[in-house]
């Protein structure tokens, strides 16, 4: 159990991210001012009110899915595979990208916490094709979890992630060759073919009690004539639109639309704000994550996704929803299914 906390940079490792722009006061800090919480809660009782959530904040039926054979893409344009929550595939210019791979049926360290909805863990690591860029945006274990990396070892070729997060890899058993760690501004290509740009987010990181120990991301990501932005976890704030004009428009944002609360405004969006985040962003299409296999806040199992095409709808977005496995094909394939109707009426 004690393994799959990870461990903080050190040493030289250590020495180098001080030299960051990001990191003051002893650790990572956001562009605007961001309180963690805005009510006090003791651990004891906030670890009372998670077990105590609401029954609808987990689906009443089977999340439904549609099975891929993700080792034989054909499409010539961009295809996405959402695996619920933050976890997905990009398959672009023949490489594949996996985002935030979360396949142990938990968010969290204990098998007894944060456990995913029925009928989302469908795919496991066995299902995958050989990975060519392991994304990692930063190390919450709803993002980076440590016995589904520990599995997809042998199928990944490089490792991109936040400055810090490598520290977790290595000690986990990741040559530390095949990893690439970015600070916010930074960019590197893969494969002559793929371009990531780490960007801002309104965030923080911390696998235990001790936060900001590593950074939190955002990426923009080019390859041929598409260009992605992979959201992470991020607060609204002002650095949307920085990026957009700086780097849009994106013909798509994945960007999270869930587990909000008003006790942490600051460092999740509701729904709302993902689709001014989009905007900001001068997106084409937006896919809402963060959402569909955890429940890591009070609000309906549903709720975030109801909200986004709400908005979406006012403001002229357009919203895709795939179920999970089911492809998203740019310039092709946009599923907007409301399939979640089905499991609120069985």
């Amino acid at each position: 159990m004690f393994t799959s906390f990870g461990k903080n940079p050190s040493g030289e490792q250590l020495d180098s991210l001080l030299r960051s722009a990001q990191y003051s006061q002893g650790g990572f800090q956001n562009i605007s001012p961001t309180e963690m919480m805005i009510k006090k809660h003791s651990l004891i009782s906030m670890t009372w009110k998670f077990l105590q959530k609401p029954l609808s904040t987990r689906p009443p039926g089977t999340i439904p899915s549609v099975r891929t054979d993700l080792k034989s893409f054909d499409q010539e344009q961009p295809v996405i595979i959402w695996f619920g929550h933050s976890s997905y595939l990009i398959h672009i210019n023949s490489k594949n990208i996996l985002v935030d791979p979360v396949f142990s049926g938990h968010a969290s360290p204990f098998l007894f916490g944060a456990k995913s909805f029925e009928g989302s863990d469908v795919y496991s690591v066995a299902d995958l094709p050989g990975i060519d860029l392991l994304l990692i945006t930063h190390d919450h274990y709803d993002h980076l979890d440590h016995r589904t990396v520990k599995e997809l070892m042998p199928k990944v070729k490089k490792v991109c992630t936040s400055l810090g997060v490598g520290a977790h890899l290595q000690y986990w058993g990741y040559d530390k060759q095949i990893i690439t760690e970015m600070d916010w501004g930074e960019q590197a290509v893969f494969f002559d073919t793929l371009q990531l740009k780490a960007a801002p987010a309104r965030h923080f990181s911390g696998r235990s009690l001790t936060r900001n120990k590593t950074l939190w991301a955002s990426y923009i990501l080019e390859a041929s004539d598409h260009k992605i932005y992979i959201g992470a976890d991020s607060g609204y704030d002002s650095h949307f639109k920085k990026i957009g004009e700086d780097h849009g428009p994106f013909d798509l944002v994945l960007l999270e639309t869930g587990q909000y609360h008003e006790d942490w405004p600051f460092i999740h969006m509701i729904p709302e704000e993902a689709v001014q985040a989009a905007i900001d962003l001068q997106a084409k299409l937006l896919m809402p994550v963060h959402w569909g296999k955890f429940a890591l806040a009070f609000h309906d199992w549903d709720e975030p996704v109801k909200r986004v095409i709400s908005a979406g709808a006012s403001a002229g977005m357009k919203i895709g929803t795939p179920r999970i496995g089911e492809p998203l094909v740019l310039g092709d394939h946009i599923p907007d299914r409301h399939w979640w109707e089905a499991i609120a009426a069985s």
